[in-house]
């Protein structure tokens, strides 16, 4: 995300500040030197008149010495002294290449390596974050409307790159090499355990008992036990006769199958059943059937043309949902990630699991990019212009750099002061 120009800005100004506190500081510390070599020639000059003079003068001249070396340290690291070929000077911009591969090293070693990695992944809950994160309504809408503006687009490259070939091929060579043979066993052997195959049969009784006494029925039965009569009969009309008593024998017969559940058509429907369903298990050929039957039906042209229309009416919807003609799909994801937030939120052993999951996944992904990363971060730095960092460095640790000057002019003259004092005392001896 872009820096606002405010910030920008302020970046700007606490350069300028920091800039402007390093050259009073340098400024000082230029006149804290030019006070020790005045004072030093004044000293000098007056140290015949008392002896405090000699005193001062040593003081002086220790600390425009110390002064001075710790200058030259200073300036040395980043340029050279005055501009002079002074070896072992310029000490970064020198060292550049040397300086970028330590530090890219160093960061390999001490910053990414396996124990410190994995003591602060393991630190941190990302499980609880996710859910947190879904958990909240205005960000999961968010993440909806986000998900549901890709989806025409994944949609797209999908068709173009061939990845709905692909897996329509994977699947339909996925559901070639089903075997359905003991999903169709296990199927049947439960709906007879559960009982329902005789629901089925009290409906299919039900069904017929009501077929024999609608008139098309019996007209149709009367015709054909017509045809099959002697002549004879026709003439004294046996046919509806017959028919009668065939639909009476049959509403009985059924009637005593539905009303009474431990009749022996029951039983036998029972046996039969399973019986099947060990054919099914135990009889390859039940299982060749299966087959051809399943083949038979994905081959089929009308599968590819379901599946077509099928990829087109969910295209449509999802492209209907990108452009806000409906929310019905951002609505249902939304609620789906809210969901996924408050069920992570409440499963303890969920979370451990993902915590861990991360910091395996991470922890490998950062060993075997660390290497990487340290040559990224040592490539970066022999590409920087040394004369911007070096000004960088200064404008941000300048200001201490520059104390150590004071603090060399002042040891120095406690130095030079107490090395004066002992020489004075010897002398006195």
């Amino acid at each position: 995300m872009p820096e606002r120009p405010e910030s920008l800005l302020s970046d700007i100004r606490i350069d300028a500040s920091r800039a402007a506190e390093l050259r009073r500081i340098k400024s000082i510390a230029a006149a804290v030197l030019a006070t020790c070599l005045v004072t030093l020639v004044f000293a000098k000059s007056m140290e015949s008149r008392h002896p405090v003079f000699g005193f001062l003068a040593a003081f002086a001249e220790a600390a425009a010495i110390g002064g001075l070396a710790d200058w030259y340290a200073v300036v040395a690291l980043f340029r050279r002294p005055l501009g002079l070929p002074i070896p072992h000077t310029a000490i970064i911009p020198a060292n550049q290449q040397r300086i970028a591969e330590k530090l890219g090293e160093f960061i390999e070693r001490h910053f990414l390596d396996a124990t410190p990695v994995e003591v602060k992944l393991r630190s941190i809950d990302f499980a609880s974050f996710i859910a947190d994160w879904l958990a909240d309504e205005k960000r999961s809408t968010e993440l909806a409307r986000f998900v549901v503006k890709l989806l025409p687009g994944a949609l797209d490259a999908a068709e173009s790159s061939g990845l709905r070939s692909f897996l329509a091929k994977q699947i339909l060579a996925r559901a070639q090499s089903l075997d359905l043979t003991p999903m169709v066993s296990g199927t049947l052997r439960a709906f007879v355990r559960q009982g329902r195959h005789r629901a089925l049969l009290d409906e299919i009784l039900q069904t017929v008992h009501n077929a024999i006494h609608e008139p098309q029925v019996l007209e149709a039965i009367r015709i054909k036990i017509r045809d099959e009569l002697p002549t004879i009969l026709r003439f004294y009309r046996a046919d509806a006769f017959v028919m009668k008593k065939i639909a009476a024998s049959a509403t009985a017969f059924f009637e005593d199958v539905r009303t009474d559940q431990s009749h022996p058509l029951r039983g036998e429907l029972d046996r039969l059943i399973l019986s099947f369903v060990d054919s099914l298990e135990s009889d390859p050929r039940y299982a060749n059937r299966i087959h051809d039957l399943k083949m038979e039906i994905l081959n089929r042209p009308e599968i590819a043309t379901v599946v077509q229309n099928v990829w087109s009416g969910v295209r449509e919807f999802v492209v209907r949902n990108a452009r806000g003609e409906t929310t019905v799909l951002q609505q249902q994801m939304a609620g789906a990630f809210m969901e996924i937030g408050h069920q992570l939120a409440a499963d303890a052993d969920m979370r451990t699991e993902i915590n861990q999951g991360m910091v395996v996944v991470l922890r490998s992904f950062i060993l075997e990019q660390k290497s990487g990363v340290s040559t990224f971060i040592a490539d970066q730095v022999k590409a920087w212009d040394m004369r911007q960092l070096i000004s960088l460095i200064e404008v941000n640790i300048g200001k201490d750099l520059q104390y150590i000057r004071f603090n060399g002019t002042i040891i120095g003259g406690l130095a030079g002061l107490t090395l004066h004092g002992i020489e004075v005392t010897l002398r006195s001896l």
